[in-house]
């Protein structure tokens, strides 16, 4: 085993300066930093696309989503705005709102939620049939939370053939409407501030169907139009009359042209007027259009 001496401190050699002791050192820190440097790389992380970072997930699992919203933006659907209540979505979409109360199988009309998403055209199941319903007792309303009964159409009239059928279809835009009242015209249509026409006139006036139709709306439980009449001509056109005094008709019952089925009034309205709209597919059209020059 080799031996070491430690040697003695020479009386007659200088002490080191502070300097060259500092020197000193500087070169054993460098020398240590290199061969440590030489045995152990540092750590490499991965900041690429494939790193640890966690995935983003489209909707968030821990989140309630409102019914339906997984049809959001498909065709045949609609999705709740604030606001929005089942008889506007109904005006607004074409269709009678017990229908869309059926399709989506709500058990209460009165709650619906923002983001929730309708079916607001029949499923393909009933697409093609043909159904009526029976006249009511009473004027009803969204409040009621219930479902007029459905029945076949050879109860209440023969079935329609293919012949028949293509006919009615040819002609859902010739229907032939009429005036709904007799009185000066007061407000034209506009896109914006008035979807229809205003008709002045006195309160207790006769407001008349303006086509054969059934009443699908009777009630006032739409803001801004008082006490309405909606009727359903064809899976086409709808037309609405606002603002009345009094309604003479009933939900699903079947109406004819010329018809009264209102008297005017002022009902939500600054002034006794009838406001009056026909609805293409649930838009807001102008009756010019549509109605035989004065």
């Amino acid at each position: 085993m080799a031996t070491f001496q430690i040697p003695l401190p020479d009386k007659n050699r200088k002490s080191p300066t502070r300097a060259g002791i500092a020197c000193l050192l500087a070169v054993v820190v460098l020398a240590a930093g290199c061969s440590s440097r030489s045995l152990t790389p540092a750590p490499v992380e991965d900041r690429g696309t494939g790193g640890s970072r966690a995935p983003v997930t489209a909707v968030d699992p821990g989140v309630k989503q409102p019914p339906g919203f997984e049809n959001a933006g498909k065709p045949g659907y609609y999705t709740v705005k604030p606001g929005d209540t089942l008889i506007r979505i109904g005006l607004d979409t074409g269709q009678n709102w017990r229908d869309v109360v059926r399709w989506n199988n709500l058990e209460n009309p009165n709650l619906i939620e923002v983001g929730q998403v309708l079916r607001v055209v029949p499923p393909t199941s009933e697409s093609s049939l043909v159904v009526t319903r029976p006249v009511t007792s009473g004027v009803a309303t969204a409040n009621t939370g219930t479902t007029a009964p459905v029945q076949a159409a050879s109860a209440a009239r023969p079935a329609s053939s293919p012949a028949s059928s293509q006919t009615a279809s040819a002609s859902e835009d010739d229907l032939a409407f009429i005036w709904p009242a007799q009185g000066t015209l007061v407000a034209g249509f506009d896109e914006v501030k008035n979807k229809g026409f205003d008709i002045s006139g006195k309160a207790g006036d006769p407001i008349l169907a303006s086509a054969d139709g059934r009443v699908v709306y009777a009630g006032a439980g739409l803001r801004g139009y008082g006490n309405l009449i909606i009727l359903k001509h064809n899976n086409t056109f709808l037309t609405a009359y606002a603002h009345n005094q009094t309604l003479l008709v009933k939900e699903d019952q079947t109406v004819r042209k010329g018809q009264k089925i209102a008297e005017m009034g002022n009902s939500d309205a600054d002034r006794v007027k009838l406001h009056f709209e026909v609805r293409r597919q649930g838009k807001p059209v102008d009756p010019a259009k549509y109605l035989p020059a004065k």
